[in-house]
């Protein structure tokens, strides 16, 4: 099974500039976790739910004045459409990650996001342990990094 048999084609973006505020209302209206962040040259980056939490709310940073590009994910890792699901997931695994940027061949445009619930939902049957495993993985690394309470 190719990537372009279960990715979330219509991919909403946002641009470096976008308020964190107007970003996590998009996310929110539209019920997903990430945003591909493009500018003029194409796509440079992605936004997460984690990045508004760990890098902008944990920061105390101003959601009203604080943009897309002072807390985005950098440096993204990504698949093209005719890859194979199984590389894609180990790709995901490898870098522990839940959301993956399908950009076109040969170009810097984005044509579709691979999540977890993609994989789970729609893919191979024989994959599904593995997917089950990375979204464990990635709950008890976030266990693991609570700080307990102070009493």
């Amino acid at each position: 099974m190719l990537i372009r048999d279960l990715m979330t084609r219509n991919v909403e973006s946002t641009t470096p500039t976008t308020t964190l505020t107007e970003a996590a209302r998009r996310m929110r209206d539209r019920n997903i976790g990430c945003l591909p962040v493009n500018d003029s040259d194409g796509f440079i980056g992605m936004l997460t739910e984690k990045d508004l939490t760990t890098r902008a709310t944990a920061e105390g940073l101003n959601p009203t004045t604080t943009t897309v590009r002072q807390i985005m994910t950098s440096g993204i890792t990504y698949c093209q459409e005719t890859d194979r699901v199984e590389d894609a997931l180990r790709t995901m695994e490898d870098k522990h990650i839940h959301h993956l940027p399908v950009r076109l061949s040969g170009s810097n445009k984005v044509v579709g996001i691979v999540s977890l619930s993609d994989l789970a939902l729609k893919g191979p049957q024989e994959l599904y342990s593995n997917v089950s495993r990375l979204a464990f993985q990635s709950a008890s690394l976030s266990r693991a990094r609570t700080v307990p309470p102070i009493h």
